[in-house]
């Protein structure tokens, strides 16, 4: 069969599949998910959650977007909420007006002040702790919304004060004791001593929220590499603001550096691994925790490949009992965190594993492990009891409903993901990693269409607020 003939194939197909899913727009459309013992219908209307329920356009033409039940606006939480569907664009350009308005509510947030990671709908900080990935994550937002939609209208005054504000403030945090004013007013268990010249950026919390070990979050600093090269690339060729693309250049250069010297380590029984903290004395923090970036999730943020093999080793200790916070019961395994109960697993952790490995059984393991870990809503929760899921914390939390989505997306329907870095970071030309699909082809032209389908209908009878 010669190529011609077989996209006229798949494209009349696909015109089959929307016909036929567009036949009852108004009835619950749903998703055909294999998993281990069943086939579990999913509605593709809870896959949709977050746009409708946690998306709040604004006067000021940007959008507000809540962390699903937390009435506030978190730098990391908003764009992970987004990214998802940013690839929906192309079928409902409408959409655009939306996305650009949390990328452009994120450069505002950043300016009100660049050590806060939470804000309220009044522009005022909620919670002002220090994390490294708050300011990572909005740069990502932005290359994947330009990726998607080469719309050049998001690189504004506002935005370009913000990718300036960004840098500075990392900059700074490389050298906390002599440049920062930042401080945590409360005490915390956190190790003060730590070596000034490793190159990483200082942090003082987690992506969890919780406080740090050490000073130097491996995961963070990393994240902060990559983000560091996309903002270089919106310096240059955005603002053509050349000094903003060198001292974004030479920080990413620095902090890779400080990684690659600092940031890893020999053991024994999985050979050289990342570490999650470390003070860059020696003393190291060997753990991971469900929240991403964290170190198994280390490819999905665009660091390095899925087949590197430091990122392998790492990988084998992250997801091993010999994680402290890697945990197992009769329905759920995988990573959790000291940020709630010990035992219990986070759906979040579970799709940081799913979404960054090539095993399909892994993959369709993960998703049957999902659906027997939430509410019968298809929503996700922060963490659950593993051994009893109707333990949980937080009946919902958007931050897990939108990578839930996202998981699904791309291997149930089969959906092309664009990484955060064209290249990565540690191999030079290094191809990027892309997960594998569970589903046949025709089963993907089908949901592919379910999806779109289910999307236009909402748009058109509840509109985002």
């Amino acid at each position: 069969m010669t190529r011609a003939v077989s996209r006229r194939i798949a494209v009349l197909t696909l015109g089959v599949c929307y016909a036929l899913a567009a036949l009852s727009p108004a009835r619950a459309q749903t998703l055909n998910v294999p998993v281990a013992s069943h086939i579990r219908p999913i509605q593709t209307a809870t896959l949709f959650q977050e746009f409708f329920y946690d998306f709040f356009p604004e006067s000021d033409g940007t959008t507000y977007v809540q962390t699903g039940d937390i009435p506030a606006m978190w730098l990391r939480d908003s764009a992970a909420q987004t990214i998802p569907y940013i690839r929906f664009i192309g079928a409902y350009p409408a959409l655009r007006y939306e996305f650009f308005g949390v990328v452009q509510r994120d450069a505002k947030n950043v300016l009100v002040d660049p050590h806060a990671e939470a804000f309220s709908a009044d522009y005022h900080v909620w919670e002002g702790k220090w994390e490294i990935d708050s300011l990572a994550w909005p740069v990502a937002l932005a290359f994947i919304y330009y990726a998607n939609t080469r719309d050049r209208s998001i690189f504004t005054p506002v935005f370009h004060r913000a990718l300036q504000t960004i840098v500075v403030t990392l900059q700074c945090e490389q050298h906390h004791a002599t440049c920062s004013h930042y401080s945590w007013p409360q005490p915390v268990p956190t190790h003060e001593n730590y070596n000034p010249n490793t190159g990483m950026i200082w942090s003082a919390f987690r992506p969890s929220d919780d406080p740090v070990t050490y000073r130097f979050n491996v995961p963070q600093n990393a994240f902060a590499v990559v983000a560091m090269r996309l903002l270089a690339r919106f310096a240059r060729d955005a603002f053509g603001d050349s000094k903003l693309a060198d001292d974004a250049t030479a920080l990413a250069n620095q902090v890779q550096v400080g990684i690659e010297r600092y940031g890893r380590t020999w053991d024994a029984a999985h050979g050289w691994m990342y570490v999650y903290e470390t003070d860059g004395y020696g003393n190291d923090n060997l753990m991971d925790d469900a929240n991403i970036p964290n170190l198994t999730a280390l490819p999905y943020i665009g660091w390095c490949s899925t087949d590197d093999p430091v990122y392998l080793d790492t990988r084998s200790f992250t997801l091993s009992s010999a994680d402290p916070y890697y945990f197992s019961g009769k329905y759920a395994t995988g990573l959790g965190s000291p940020h709630t109960p010990k035992g219990w697993v986070w759906p979040l952790g579970i799709i940081g594993a799913a979404i960054t490995t090539r095993n399909r059984s892994d993959i369709a393991h993960s998703i049957d492990m999902l659906d027997q870990s939430d509410t019968l809503n298809g929503l996700m929760h922060e963490s659950v009891d593993p051994n009893d899921p109707s333990r949980f914390t937080r009946p919902e939390f958007g931050w897990a409903n939108a990578f839930w989505a996202d998981l699904l997306f791309r291997t149930v329907a089969g959906y092309r993901v664009v990484s955060f870095a064209p290249l990565g970071t540690i191999v030079p030309l290094e191809h990027v990693s892309d997960i594998p699909t569970i589903t046949l082809p025709p089963t993907q032209l089908y949901d592919t269409a379910e999806l779109n389908t289910t999307l236009g209908y909402l748009l058109t009878t509840h509109p985002p607020r």
